[in-house]
Order: structure tokens, then sequence, then C-alpha cells
């Protein structure tokens, strides 16, 4: 496997690209210096140094003696950038091209451009700016409140090409958030894995509490393991929850309300772990995706994540538990185009032969439909 910083220099030049293509780094610009660019990312400077030469290579950057290292006055030119339209999905297109070549299938390559937007999404804290051509206008509007998965991610993705007209907005709120954001007609569609002590049961308990009195449709997107992520080799030995008491362990949590958080709350207390004696316990993250960069990074030795997260930085899992992840409608919204539109895409082969390729996935019973009144 390949060091980390073999990969941190590439998303060093990545945020470097985006910065100037979005406008916010103008031609003659200085960039900050190595050294403190090597702080800003946690790294050396040499990975600094090597981001800057692949950019001095593609024409964006240019150094000067005494004058540090500046974005070169071409950089913007259609002529002297990579970032053109067209050379952007050329570039795509070879990517998928030597996936097949490579012997992965379709799904893999697809699943992977998702998992590549949903890292890069998560590395900048927003949206990435989109270029060229103009999707169509969207028609109907459907917003998604929930839990982080990687699964939603290329369900966005793929609902965008099987219907241009439905566009899908999601925010990631958590479970517990996201349920509530539906009672509130905040939302549409709720996503939730939340788990109940009491019955040992997936979301029903939760919807019927949250949403007392009406009638709502839950419709299961995947099962999906959880468990420790941790860095490759496993140089701690972590096994299990218990292990996340030790001195020597670091942890990164979700945010209160998430369905990990509260799986993680409801196991620690049944082994009389006080949440105090947790090295780590009180950092939160928003994201699966942001748990296992954490690790990646260092800034944490273990985290409770998702494997396909963790699969997504390169890092060692060990699952713990498998949960239901399921899409929560309220019956006004359930008859609409655009979610009926949704039900088909999820409900679809492609879709579920496009989550097996994330990993640590089962959709046995993806689709399935539950009422609740």
């Amino acid at each position: 496997m390949k060091h980390p910083e073999d990969f941190l220099y590439q998303e060093i030049a990545e945020s470097v690209r985006q910065r100037i293509v979005a406008g916010e780094l103008k031609p003659g610009d200085r960039l900050p210096p190595v050294r403190e660019m090597a702080r800003q990312w946690g790294c050396t400077p040499g990975t600094v140094s090597r981001a800057y030469a692949q950019l001095g290579q593609e024409g964006l950057l240019v150094g000067h003696r005494g004058g540090g290292t500046r974005v070169t006055l071409n950089a913007l030119q259609p002529e002297h950038t990579t970032w053109g339209w067209a050379s952007l999905v050329n570039r795509a297109e070879q990517f998928l091209l030597e996936a097949l070549r490579d012997g992965h299938s379709s799904a893999e390559a697809e699943s992977a451009l998702s998992v590549a937007v949903a890292r890069w999404r998560d590395l900048q804290g927003r949206e990435v700016p989109q270029r060229g051509v103009e999707p169509p206008t969207p028609t109907i509007g459907l917003r998604f409140a929930g839990s982080h998965d990687l699964s939603v991610e290329l369900m966005g993705r793929m609902l965008q090409e099987e219907a241009p007209t439905v566009q899908l907005t999601i925010e990631y709120l958590g479970s517990l958030g996201g349920l509530i954001a539906l009672a509130q007609d905040k939302a549409e569609v709720a996503g939730a894995h939340l788990w109940d002590e009491t019955t040992d049961t997936y979301n029903l308990p939760f919807v019927r509490r949250l949403l007392p009195g009406r009638q709502a449709a839950m419709v299961t997107l995947a099962h999906r393991s959880l468990g420790l992520i941790i860095p490759p080799g496993n140089p701690r030995g972590l096994q299990t929850l218990a292990d996340l008491a030790r001195p020597d362990v670091c942890l990164v949590n979700r945010q209160t309300g998430s369905g990990t958080r509260v799986w993680l709350d409801a196991q620690l207390k049944a082994l009389h772990i006080p949440s105090a004696r947790v090295p780590g316990y009180e950092r939160q993250e928003f994201t699966h995706l942001a748990v296992a960069r954490a690790v990646y990074q260092g800034e944490a030795s273990v985290g409770l994540g998702i494997h396909a997260a963790a699969a997504a930085y390169g890092l060692d899992f060990v699952p713990l538990t498998q949960e239901r992840y399921d899409l929560v409608f309220l019956e006004k919204a359930w008859h609409s185009a655009d979610a009926q539109a949704l039900v088909k895409l999820i409900s679809s082969a492609r879709f579920k032969e496009a989550i097996l390729a994330l990993g640590g996935y089962d959709v046995a019973e993806t689709g399935r439909e539950t009422w609740v009144s």
C-alpha cells in the first residue's frame, strides 16, 4: 500500500486547482509558502512541494525567485489549462475505460466515481462547482434530510441520470434530524438507521414516536456493516468497543442524533463504560467519510463507521454489527412523481449492483416497502 502522503499531495493539488477554477485564486496571486501550507495540511514540506511541482507542470503555477509561488497569468486561458469541460469529460471517460480494461465491472467503476466525488466534497466541506453544460431545468423538487451514507451519494447521482427533471437536494442532519425535518415538512424523504434498544429493531419505533398518527412508508435502502475504522494493519490491535476506553486509543465520534452515535451510546452503557473514559469521545464529525479521513490523516486512532467509508480511504475495518438503513416518506409525498421515480431507481438491478460495488452492503431487502401508521 502507498504511503498516505503519496495520496495527500494529490489532494493538495486538487484543492488549489479548484480554487483557481472557482476564481478564488486569480492570476498573479501568491500561494502560501511550502512550510506554511504543510502546517495547514498536517504533512511534510516535501508533500506540498510535490503538489506545487505537479501544478507547475500543468501550467497553473510558476515559481519566482524571491517572489514565492504564484498562479500563472495563463492559468485561466483555455489553451493552458486541463480544466476545460471537454477535457474533464475525456479524463473521466478514460478512467472508466481503464477500469474496465483492468477487469472491473461498470458498476464498480461508477461506484468508484461516486465515492471519489463524495470524498472530495467531504474534503472541501462544500459542493464541487459545476462547470460546462447546463443540466436540464428541474421541474420537480425532492428534499432529502437524514443520515450520511455512501449509497445516498450514489442514489443522488444515479437519480439525476435516470430522471433528470427530478431535483434531489441532500442535507445530512443525522437520523433523528432527518425524521424531525420530515415531521416539520422541511423534507419529503428522511434517511435513518436508528436502533431501538427496547425492541432490538431499526427505525420503526422512532418513526411511530416522531410521526404519531401519520401514515408513512419506509423503503429499505440497504443493510450495511458498521464497525471500527482503523489504520492499515490495525497497529493497536483493536477488536471490540471495550478497547475504546484504552488510554492509548483516541476516538473520532459521530455527532449527537446520528444513528451511529445512538448505537454507540447504547453499547457503551451496556458495557458500563462512561463516555468520559473514552479518549476523543467529544470530537464529532457529521459523515462517515469525515470519520475515515480523521483516521487516515492520523488525527484519531479509531472511528466508528461503515465499511464503505473505510474502504474509500484504504483503511482497515473491524465489523461489529449490521444495521438497516431506511428511507421514510410521508403518505402525501409518497404518491408524487418524484418520490416514485426515486423508489423505482432504488428497486432497480443497476442500483443494487452499484451499492454492492461500494463494499460492506447487503441488498437482499433493498426496495422493500413497509407502511407505518
